[in-house]
């Protein structure tokens, strides 16, 4: 009910305030068509036809940025020739105001405009900053295509709300997968030689939370209790199919639902997944996208089976979590997304990070992993999340994430943003005797607002106080909102669980995943990173955090050839001659000696012999209640 009289009341403002806007223009679709059939370098055509404006000017956009990616995209560098035609097939005056919008002049003229789409994975190796690939486009004539719709498909300024027809054609041998309503193609538009898929969209955000993918149908459907799945697979040479991968989906998205119980925002959901050659043109931003009825996955095509089962487990099981924040419970900030100049929510660490605690958590309640493994899992997570600033606060860091120092620390939501719900949900199973944890608290916030229903931003911490208790506030004070780091050894103790050390062998420049250096993309240096434990490697050879390693053996490094470096080091023994020159303090310092052993002392998570009675039970509440 609030929706609607939030739109009626922003209808009567646009009617008494602005009456350049023809109502029945306002109330028509737009009409958008796709050409996927005749591509030209690599690049398809849009047209698009918006009815008749009555305002003279009218500003065209591009997305800028799109919810779920919290970056700047500006999907607009992918346009290119964007021309406006009267109805006597004439050109309009066009201003391109920046990179993301264009101004047309005699709107009222205005049939159509057409335009043409350049695809970002051809681009990513050369940016500096690319597009997330899951979040990205991909044109390849005949065999695939990734339609993220927010790069091929703008807005006109004050026309979000308008439904949309969007007319695809597309080659006969390619089908397309996505969570939009797909109509019956009327017979004018029938054709030979091409298929016409037609597909409804209630408002611009529709179009753009339902990603498309054509490929050579390769595709399973289940049913996970009440919801049909729908997995799509992309895989260019044949390695993978859906049939190899279905069982492991179907397994894990069971174990979600039975986790999740009577939480459920949706009757279909659609896996879309593009398997990349990792070619100099083709995707390497691996990961995934959420959406409302879908998500979007993006991997090597050459993982092992093992190692590409357990990611999609992974990384699909954050994504439909994700139906339950910030799909169903998210603030009036995503609600009402601002595609040009959005304004970012306080709450990464429940969007994000209690999606990702979830995406672990019910792997454990589920049986899928056993206790050391989930262990192991938060104790990874401790570490990661020391690389970035443990004193940030986390609200604020949300609320600027577009900009420095803050988007460099965004990765940390799903490391600190994940540590923050575990904390959160062992407060609340302890103040319940078990009883309750933050599932709980999130399907009573659930119901409370809803897929329509958005919560205002700088009230929403105060009203999970009150369904909880007085220390999740206190929490919320010290460690989210404010900025001292979370001691997690005393959440441990709660529990029964306790850290010990082992020495770990790892390679010289990572553990793990967890790098030791870094880039400063600034001037291309490479550094020794600050706040984390060091390997003997460095402990040996003097090497202190902040170091910018300048040369090794003689040879130069930087940016542009770190990967020789690292390279290199494969063939590096302990007891081998090294010097190393750094830059230290602004001062220049040669190391030298031998090359000591990479290995490191790691916090090593385990449960307490001597734990209490009580703390086995709150540990036993916690990971299977």
């Amino acid at each position: 009910m609030k929706k609607i009289l939030f739109v009626f009341g922003a209808a009567l403002a646009i009617i008494s305030c602005s009456p350049k806007i023809n109502d029945l223009a306002s109330q028509l679709p737009i009409t958008t068509t796709i050409d996927l059939v005749n591509v030209n370098d690599d690049k398809v055509q849009v047209a698009l036809d918006p009815g008749r404006f009555t305002s003279e000017s009218i500003t065209f956009y591009i997305p800028k940025t799109v919810p779920g990616t919290y970056s700047t995209d500006n999907y607009g560098q992918y346009i290119e020739n964007l021309k406006a035609f009267d109805y006597d097939n004439n050109l309009l005056e066009i201003v391109q105001k920046d990179m993301n919008s264009w101004q047309i002049n005699d709107a009222t003229k205005l049939d159509r405009i057409t335009y043409w789409v350049n695809d970002t994975y051809d681009t990513e190796a050369e940016k500096d900053n690319p597009v997330f690939s899951p979040a990205g486009t991909n044109i390849e004539s005949g065999k695939n295509f990734i339609l993220n719709l927010h790069g091929f498909v703008g807005y006109f300024e004050g026309f979000t709300d308008n439904a949309y027809e969007l007319r695809i054609h597309t080659p006969k041998n390619l089908e397309g997968f996505t969570g939009l309503v797909k109509t019956v193609t009327p017979d004018d538009l029938v054709n030979e030689k091409h298929d016409t898929d037609i597909y409804l969209a209630g408002r611009y955000f529709e179009v753009t939370d339902n990603p498309i993918l054509y490929a050579e149908p390769d595709y399973e459907t289940f049913q996970v209790n009440d919801i049909e799945v729908t997995l799509s697979v992309y895989s260019p040479n044949k390695v993978y199919s859906a049939a190899s991968i279905k069982e492991d989906m179907e397994t894990m998205m069971r174990a979600q639902k039975t986790f999740l119980g009577d939480i459920n925002s949706t009757r279909k959901y659609n896996i879309l997944l593009y398997l990349s050659t990792m070619a100099e043109n083709d995707a390497r931003g691996f990961g995934a996208l959420e959406h409302h009825t879908s998500t979007t996955v993006v991997l090597p095509e050459s993982m092992g089976k093992e190692a590409l089962a357990q990611t999609m487990i992974d990384v699909v099981s954050h994504e439909f979590f994700h139906i339950v924040s910030p799909l169903s419970i998210h603030s009036e900030e995503i609600h009402y997304f601002d595609y040009n100049n959005p304004k970012m929510s306080e709450h990464l660490w429940l969007y994000e990070g209690v999606v990702e605690y979830f995406a672990n958590l019910f792997q454990i309640n589920q049986g899928l992993i056993s206790e050391s493994d989930f262990y192991e899992r938060i104790n990874t997570k401790i570490d990661r999340s020391m690389s970035y600033d443990d004193e940030m606060s986390f609200t604020e860091m949300s609320k600027n994430i577009l900009e420095s120092p803050y988007k460099e620390n965004y990765a940390n939501v799903y490391e600190k943003g994940a540590l923050i719900g575990m904390c959160l949900d062992i407060i609340i199973r302890e103040n319940s005797n078990g009883e309750k944890g933050i599932l709980w608290l999130t399907k009573q916030l659930s119901e409370e607002y809803g897929r329509d229903k958005p919560f205002k931003d700088e009230e929403i911490l105060e009203r999970i106080i009150t369904l909880t208790y007085p220390e999740v506030g206190s929490f919320f004070e010290k460690h989210v909102q404010g900025t001292t780091p979370i001691d997690y050894t005393r959440f441990f103790e709660k529990v029964g669980l306790s850290f010990g050390t082992k020495e770990m062998e790892t390679s010289y420049f990572f553990k793990g995943q967890t790098p030791y250096i870094n880039v400063n993309e600034s001037n291309g240096t490479i550094f020794v990173r600050k706040g984390i434990t060091l390997n003997g490697f460095y402990d040996k050879l003097g090497l202190k955090g902040g170091d910018i390693i300048k040369s090794i053996n003689g040879m130069a490094y930087s940016l542009e050839n770190i990967r020789d470096m690292i390279g290199v080091s494969f063939s590096w023994k302990p007891g081998d001659a090294i010097e190393v020159i750094i830059e230290r303090d602004g001062k220049e310092q040669t190391l030298s000696g031998q090359i000591g052993a990479p290995v490191a002392t790691v916090n090593v998570l385990s449960e307490n012999e001597a734990a209490t009675k009580e703390q086995k039970a709150l540990r036993k509440a916690w990971l299977k209640g």
